[in-house]
């Protein structure tokens, strides 16, 4: 079985291992929005170990099998799944994978998902339990689809139907997130308050009802992605700590371990292993 460690489905140098790679040929229609179709055209199996980011992600399975979904509660198997910015450890399986991925920002994810993302709990729930009758039907329509790109458009005419009725995120909790992406993280939780005009306890409480976590977390898992970025390009841990706003290289080492359970080193060589 070949393995994958990523955030979301696999990643284009995938593509070479033996799975289909289909992205939409005139991008989406809605801002913070991607997506892509994914096929084991070589039925080599699934094995996924999914880590924070600043990111939403939506699986869509469309193959004969449903995916396993390996958490702290136990086993439990998903026609299609929806991931917390920070989820627990979880670990995602499947045999003859084939499902449409989406990835939402944090501010398209708040209008589209429906529910508070606080009611995520930081975990991987049944896309099922979020959008009822409407899932099944999507997933139905994308099954029946013949091409790759009438599944895209199909996932994104769904989306763009959600967003016109979708609520907004509020301008301030907007700003405060969009300036923590800008500053890859490296930004003072006051600064941000007092750019909004809000006192740290508001921006606080606002912040985490509308994205489901703190400011101080959400810098966090921005910095976090970065980094992890930088390792798998081959900078060395010293010199990422230095670059992503790291106090040291222990602060680095102790943000890795926190958020994916091991050291920088461990989690460069699952990431880029062949398997």
């Amino acid at each position: 079985m070949r393995r994958h460690e990523v955030g979301g489905a696999p990643t284009d140098r995938d593509a070479e291992r033996g799975w289909e790679v289909a992205r939409p040929l005139g991008g989406t229609s809605l801002d913070g929005v991607r997506m892509a179709g994914y096929r084991d055209r070589a039925a080599a199996g699934l094995d996924l170990r999914v880590l924070p980011q600043p990111a939403v992600i939506l699986v869509i399975g469309l193959g004969s099998e449903p995916l396993t979904v390996e958490s702290a509660t136990g086993q439990r198997p998903l026609r299609s799944l929806v991931a917390a910015l920070s989820p627990g450890p979880a670990r995602v399986l499947g045999e003859r994978v084939e499902c449409v991925e989406v990835r939402l920002s944090p501010r398209a994810a708040y209008g589209l998902l429906g529910v508070s993302p606080p009611e995520l709990d930081g975990s991987i729930t049944s896309l099922a339990d979020l959008w009822g009758a409407r899932e099944r039907r999507l997933r139905e329509r994308l099954t029946e689809a013949t091409t790759w790109q009438e599944r895209l458009a199909l996932t994104d005419g769904f989306l763009a139907e959600r967003a016109a009725a979708a609520p907004s995120m509020a301008p301030e909790v907007a700003a405060a997130w969009d300036t923590i992406v800008a500053r890859r993280g490296r930004v003072r939780v006051a600064d941000l308050a007092a750019s909004c005009g809000w006192s740290r306890k508001r921006l606080r409480t606002r912040f985490h009802a509308q994205l489901g976590l703190t400011p101080k977390r959400a810098a966090m898992l921005v910095r976090f992605d970065h980094a992890v970025r930088a390792l798998c390009a081959g900078e060395s841990a010293s010199t990422v700590a230095l670059t992503c706003g790291y106090a040291d290289q222990p602060h680095l080492h102790r943000d890795v371990a926190a958020l994916a359970g091991c050291t920088p080193g461990a989690l460069v060589r699952r990431l880029t292993s062949t398997g």
